[in-house]
């Protein structure tokens, strides 16, 4: 009987320590990684409807500029596109739906929203091809499916739904976007699809990648690869060259790997899930080093610029020309969305990247602050649309709202 007591008073024990162990690496985990991650799930502790139109906002932003909310009420509004008719649309992911913001009398304030669409799955890149004397088509990229519509932007309406590509579908990212380019005077689709992990060697080629879309044709296949996720896409007006956002991989600590703005090319790989950045190897993932150094230009393409880990880039916009200071022209413009997998959070703004007149990249300065002040939320910044005019458009998909800021 006493044996029996022993064994088990030892079984107890056993299990005693593999417990503890268990909490203290759980413990271990939360502090290296999640400790930072309330800000990014929580509510809004403030409503930013309010604090935005009040003398004491908590919004930095440069001389000369205004800050007032374009819409309301949207849920969490990403992508924006401007029909011919200069019509807002948005996408509304988690809602299922794209919708119209007319801004008919031009007071700066949407007059109400139309729903175009809704019962989509996942919709977030749009796309709007409008040719001169022609319809125009409405392409939307779902999370598994890219769809083209005939648009009629007098009376805000999407018919004639035709699906034109099947996309890979799950996984951890689940945003499709779009760009639309002339690829040899033919129109295509730019379609990112990002990774279904944080870090693993894909058995779908197409995760992880810029696929591209013949809209003449409806040829398809890779653009480009390596890139974990690339949420947004915009065109540079005076080069016609892509530039994309990425994020870099989780659960490396605070400050590794850096997020980062790529310039896209066809054919290139931007080294996911083995390097990042300015060609540095994620030795933590990948142990291949026998044959050559894994991560070196041809084989990978670095980034243009790196961005400080985690803050989670994602909309972006150039400045054009028309109605800027000269000071602002030509810069781009990107939403850090903001961290989760980091103790001390980041991103949380916007931020202006600024190049010289030959397009060779010079510095990055905060151009909208607030949007996380010690405990207080206002939101996270998702999608950005710079206009002609002095006029940028920033969707929050935290708050629901879409900002406009004006230069005076």
């Amino acid at each position: 009987m006493l044996n029996k007591n022993k064994v088990f008073i030892a079984i107890i024990l056993v299990f005693g320590i593999l417990i503890l162990g268990f909490l203290m690496l759980g413990w271990q985990f939360y502090r290296k990684n999640l400790s930072g991650i309330l800000p990014a799930i929580k509510k809004p502790t403030v409503d930013v409807v309010e604090v935005t139109t009040s003398s004491t906002s908590p919004f930095a932003l440069p001389p000369g500029f205004g800050l007032s909310i374009f819409a309301s009420g949207l849920g969490n509004p990403r992508v924006m596109v401007f029909d011919n008719g200069g019509t807002m649309l948005v996408s509304l992911a988690s809602g299922g739906k794209v919708v119209a913001l007319p801004d008919k009398n031009n007071d700066g304030k949407a007059d109400g929203v139309i729903t175009i669409l809704s019962g989509l799955n996942k919709p977030h890149g749009l796309a709007l091809d409008c040719p001169a004397g022609g319809s125009c088509k409405l392409y939307v990229a779902e999370t598994d499916a890219l769809v083209s519509y005939d648009y009629d932007s007098s009376n805000f309406l999407a018919t004639n739904r035709k699906k034109l590509l099947d996309l890979p579908k799950g996984g951890n990212h689940t945003t499709r976007s779009l760009q639309l380019i002339s690829q040899d005077g033919q129109p295509q689709l730019l379609i990112s699809v990002g990774s279904s992990c944080n870090v693993c060697r894909e058995p779908d080629e197409r995760r992880g990648a810029v696929l591209a879309y013949d809209i003449s044709t409806g040829k398809n296949g890779l653009y480009a690869w390596g890139l974990r996720n690339a949420v947004y896409m915009t065109t540079e007006p005076r080069s016609g060259r892509i530039f994309v956002t990425e994020m870099g991989r989780d659960l490396l600590g605070d400050d590794f790997p850096p997020d980062e703005i790529n310039i896209l090319e066809a054919g290139k790989n931007y080294g996911w899930p083995i390097c990042y950045g300015k060609n540095m190897h994620d030795g933590d993932f990948d142990k291949n080093t026998y044959f050559r150094n894994p991560c070196m230009e041809p084989f990978e393409t670095p980034s243009l610029i790196d961005i400080p880990a985690h803050s989670a880039p994602l909309g972006l916009s150039f400045i054009p020309s028309e109605g800027w200071p000269t000071e602002f022209r030509n810069n781009l413009i990107v939403a850090y969305h903001g961290s989760w997998n980091r103790s001390v959070p980041t991103g949380y703004k916007v931020a202006r990247m600024i190049f010289d007149e030959n397009g060779n990249y010079l510095k990055t300065e905060d151009f909208i602050t607030g949007f996380l002040n010690g405990n207080q939320k206002l939101g996270r910044p998702a999608g950005v649309a710079a206009l002609p005019g002095g006029i940028i458009y920033i969707t929050d998909d935290s708050a629901g709202v879409i900002y406009r800021l004006k230069y005076r």
